[in-house]
């Protein structure tokens, strides 16, 4: 039975592969590789999503529309330090898949040691920051009652783990750079699995509300980072999973070309990050204005649409590992080649997918409020998400493409024309005029939609392979950028 199972699933991932080969959107041998980087970073990225996500269902459920605005005023502040990380590991990644690929496994095992150093410096002081002043800064972004209090609780609760979450993302992009993607999946689906366990039995067994909900998942973050630290030292488990480019207490720590390498990459896609982070501050303070269940919507919504970008976890690490791995070793013409695939593999399954979600949208806004007005408004968001969601997935193969060169600058200004020039007007129009809270739904499409259309630009005119020349082994230390 199991056997037949197993040929039948074989037959259909062929059948699909083929068609996808025929229409042109992903060359066959290509989807091979970019499935075996992608898919596991894909559950990677639902499992990591989900954390946020249970807690503000399971809240929802136990506690109602207040403690879930509560929690999206607490996520916001998560997510800009979280963003932080990304930032930091993309640039990680870029220089790890570029050196190894170059045969310098030294050389990227030094990448991965200063980017841990930045890493501690960054996060020490917001995590204190978080948990000295967690009530002035939910109360800044519109927090007051009942969300007020549920807001301070969980960003007081879950701010410590965030030191363990900024190591958990270097770990999972420095072995995404070698090519395996498995050992970080396992760890935060399991991580994942136990985020769900805990906090159902602290909020819902052991009725420790908002408060439980924070400690199970600050528990389940932590749990990942030691299970990470174990391969990231060098050591297997059970025969597998050790780092090829392993942390260890010998050896230099210190390269000031490479560091000036890492920054310089690292810093526009930090500061891309954060300012995607900040945007989210106006936008809930515009939904505070309209009411609690305006501001659980909208978050109902940057839940749904986080976890459909799960997608883009595994299609942007597959981009900039095989095009800097590429980029590595001087083949120019297939770098962009695999770039070119991705982006088009991304562009199909997030058309499948954001539909399936439209369709859904009154179920899914369900699961978080039971009040008809409530459940009405949350779809509303989930639809506006979902559509969004298209081009943040065709972005993130795109940008993981430039991320892959080395090329960070252009993505970073291409995302603050969409947030800031766009997205933010857009909401605040609504305030003003009849638009109303249909401004936030433009927003959510349009800081998405423009930066897809400038960093495509930017791919077709593979201005970014001058760029990577630089990164490459042998190439300098950066100094000089091309345009």
């Amino acid at each position: 039975m199991l056997s037949r199972l197993r040929r039948g699933v074989a037959r259909v991932a062929e059948a699909v592969a083929g068609a996808l080969h025929r229409a042109g959107v992903i060359d066959r041998s290509r989807l091979d590789e970019t499935m075996g980087l992608a898919w596991p970073r894909i559950v990677t990225g639902f499992a990591i999503m989900s954390k946020n996500t249970v807690d503000l269902a399971v809240i929802g459920y136990a506690m109602g529309v207040s403690a879930v605005a509560g929690l999206g005023y607490a996520f916001a502040f998560w997510q800009l330090a979280k963003f932080v990380s990304i930032g930091l590991a993309g640039g990680t990644v870029s220089l790890v898949s570029q050196n190894y690929g170059g045969d310098e496994r030294g050389r990227a095992g030094l990448v991965v040691k200063q980017s841990l150093i930045v890493a501690g410096l960054l996060v020490a002081p917001i995590v204190a920051g978080y948990v000295l002043g967690a009530e002035r800064l939910i109360a800044l972004v519109g927090g007051e009652g009942a969300a007020l209090s549920a807001g301070t609780t969980y960003l007081v609760v879950t701010a410590p783990a965030l030191a363990f979450e900024f190591f958990n993302m270097i770990a999972s992009r420095t072995y995404a750079g070698v090519g395996d993607t498995r050992t970080p999946m396992v760890a935060r689906a399991g991580g994942a699995l136990l985020n769900v366990v805990l906090t159902a039995w602290l909020v819902l067994g052991a009725g420790l509300g908002v408060f439980g909900a924070g400690l199970g998942t600050a528990l389940s973050i932590a749990a990942v980072g030691l299970v990470l630290a174990w391969g990231m030292t060098g050591r297997s488990y059970f025969g597998r999973g050790a780092s090829p480019v392993p942390v260890g207490r010998s050896g230099p720590w210190l390269d000031l070309g490479l560091s000036r390498q890492l920054l310089r990459v690292s810093a526009p896609l930090i500061a891309r990050r954060v300012a995607e982070g900040l945007v989210v501050f106006p936008l809930l303070w515009v939904a505070s204005s309209f009411g609690e269940a305006v501001v659980a919507a909208l978050e109902v919504g940057r839940r749904v649409r986080a976890l459909l970008g799960s997608f883009s976890w595994g299609f942007s690490i597959a981009a900039s590992t095989l095009v800097g791995q590429r980029l590595g070793s001087g083949e120019e013409t297939l770098a962009t080649a695999y770039g070119r695939d991705v982006i088009a593999l991304s562009a199909v399954v997030y058309v499948l997918a954001s539909a399936a979600v439209i369709a859904a949208a009154t179920p899914i806004a369900g699961a978080f409020v039971d009040d008809p007005a409530a459940v009405s408004a949350t779809a509303a968001f989930v639809v506006a998400a979902a559509v969004s969601a298209v081009p943040l997935g065709i972005d993130g193969s795109i940008t993981g493409s430039l991320r892959g060169a080395g090329d960070t600058r252009w993505p970073f200004v291409a995302s603050m024309i969409g947030l800031y020039a766009v997205a933010l007007p857009a909401a605040l129009v609504g305030l003003a005029t009849p638009l109303g809270v249909g401004g936030l739904y433009v927003a959510l499409v349009a800081e998405k939609l423009v930066p897809a259309g400038l960093n495509g630009y930017r791919f077709r005119s593979n201005r970014w392979q001058a760029v990577s020349r630089q990164y490459r082994p042998g190439g300098g230390d950066g100094e000089k950028e091309a345009g």
